[in-house]
């Protein structure tokens, strides 16, 4: 290393000649392709992880695929663990379709129980955040605090008392629970938090200019603040969605007919006398996850700009 440092010295003067002019170069050229060593050893190293994590979260998803394509006679013998079914059985899906359950009338509850709660979560949840990120008004920070305190309350909590709440409403066995919920819990703490976070990143001349041309509050938060905000809302909205989606605890504590069952209940009757029909649950699984696949790829671009710009990235 003395030797090194010297050398170094001696050539950046303008005295370093021979052998010492080559023992220099050779020492630069090692340490280039150690760190070039090192950097390429780090990214295969992320990358294996990755890659492990990312097998490690499809497996169950590719398992209920292939179990959702065999027979019965696969599922009963070590065919079982096999990822590849042999042959394929595509009528498992016909079968989940108009078999069992009625699954058109399921899945249109699921629907209904959905979509409106979610449009209900996006509104309000943004009406929340922009009062807090662009309104001023006494006790707005302290409010904030108390409502991202809420984020430490278990829903268990509260079940109990909604559900007095609904039964002396007399709206056990409708709809009414998952949608009027939805417009006075907008969401919970975070959707909010996520969309102040977005607000507070857009200029507030923009609301000024508006004020001078006579603009109220809501015309600022419908014209202007709206439009802007696509990708934080279509991250709410994808939320939303999954939260409703698959929600199975209010499904079954709220309704009591099986007219009125979303998909998430109706999977249930898949069971019979002799056991669980394993390729058609799986098969009906499928066909409930596939809105959500569908919702994530189209909107992919939204979700990821939307968790960048509201500073939720790790």
């Amino acid at each position: 290393l003395r030797r090194e440092t010297q050398s170094g010295k001696l050539m950046k003067a303008g005295h370093v000649h021979g052998a010492d002019s080559t023992f220099v170069a050779r020492s630069a050229r090692r340490r280039r392709r150690w760190r070039v060593t090192r950097l390429l050893t780090g990214q295969a190293l992320g990358y294996i992880v990755v890659a492990a994590g990312a097998l490690a979260f499809t497996l169950p998803f590719l398992w209920m695929v292939s179990t959702s394509l065999k027979t019965d006679q696969q599922l009963i013998h070590e065919e079982f663990v096999s990822l590849i079914p042999n042959p394929v059985v595509w009528r498992n899906y016909y079968d989940a379709l108009f078999g069992q359950i009625p699954f058109p009338r399921y899945f249109l509850n699921s629907v209904i129980i959905t979509v409106v709660p979610v449009a209900a979560n996006v509104i309000m949840s943004s009406l929340v955040a922009f009062s807090f990120a662009r309104l001023n008004w006494p006790g707005r920070d302290i409010w904030f605090m108390v409502m991202l305190s809420t984020i430490m309350l278990p829903a268990l909590v509260t079940m109990i008392p909604k559900f007095i709440l609904f039964v002396k409403l007399g709206w056990i066995n409708t709809f009414l629970p998952f949608i009027v919920q939805a417009f006075f819990i907008p969401g919970g703490p975070v959707w909010v938090f996520l969309l102040r976070q977005y607000y507070m990143t857009l200029p507030v001349e923009l609301d000024e200019a508006a004020i001078v041309d006579g603009a109220g509050y809501l015309s600022i938060y419908w014209r202007i603040i709206l439009p802007l905000s696509k990708a934080a809302l279509v991250t709410v909205a994808i939320f939303s969605f999954e939260s409703h989606w698959g929600d199975f605890m209010n499904a079954i504590l709220y309704l009591r007919t099986d007219e009125l069952y979303p998909l998430t209940l109706g999977l249930y009757y898949f069971r019979t006398e002799s056991g669980i029909e394993w390729q058609l649950l799986m098969a009906a699984t499928m066909l409930l996850v596939i809105p959500s696949l569908v919702l994530f790829f189209v909107a992919q671009r939204w979700f990821v700009q939307g968790i960048v710009m509201t500073g939720l990235k790790g």
